[in-house]
């Protein structure tokens, strides 16, 4: 399955059954942490920031001609290979979510609705950049250095999966 499709799965699930008043939730131990709201706020983020940016290589037409450092080489091999996905990062501004919550409030299902539509774009952007590029490494990221589409896609999984929990471990102690 594209892991683009299986998080979009995996979001709806996490997600999609919530409130208005529970999507504000943030976790009880941590008041200052973000809430589930935020948490999808820096997802959709994420996504419309990847998006943009491979379109911005599209224009240029060609990939990236940069080079991955060893400390982007070494965190790439946890992340991508390992699978291991460090905590306790400050998001980066372009990607950190609003402390304002949402006007109107929306429920989890509007969210889960939002993030899908957001998964399918992000997805016909890779796409497009695939069958333009091929294997090549085409866009940078800050910290993992230069990935192709494929690692694209899986660093958006594993980071997805990475909320997800979070988001699980709000919802426990409030028993939804």
């Amino acid at each position: 399955m594209n892991p683009l499709q299986q998080l979009k799965s995996e979001l709806d699930r996490s997600i999609s059954d919530l409130s208005a008043a529970q999507i504000l939730e943030r976790p009880p131990a941590s008041p200052d942490r973000w809430d589930i709201y935020q948490i999808v706020q820096h997802l959709l983020l994420t996504y419309s920031s990847t998006s943009a940016s491979i379109e911005g290589r599209l224009e240029k037409g060609n990939p990236t001609r940069s080079t991955a450092t060893l400390s982007q080489l070494t965190a790439r091999l946890v992340v991508l290979q390992l699978g291991f996905f460090p905590g306790g990062r400050p998001a980066p501004s372009l990607v950190t979510p609003s402390a304002i919550p949402p006007d109107p409030v929306v429920d989890g299902r509007q969210l889960a609705s939002a993030a899908a539509a957001a998964l399918d774009s992000m997805d016909g952007v890779l796409n497009y950049a695939q069958s333009r590029f091929g294997a090549v490494p085409c866009l940078s990221h800050f910290a993992l250095g230069p990935l192709s589409i494929t690692q694209w896609r899986k660093f958006h999984l594993l980071h997805g999966r990475h909320h997800i929990r979070q988001i699980f471990a709000i919802r426990r102690p409030y028993g939804f």
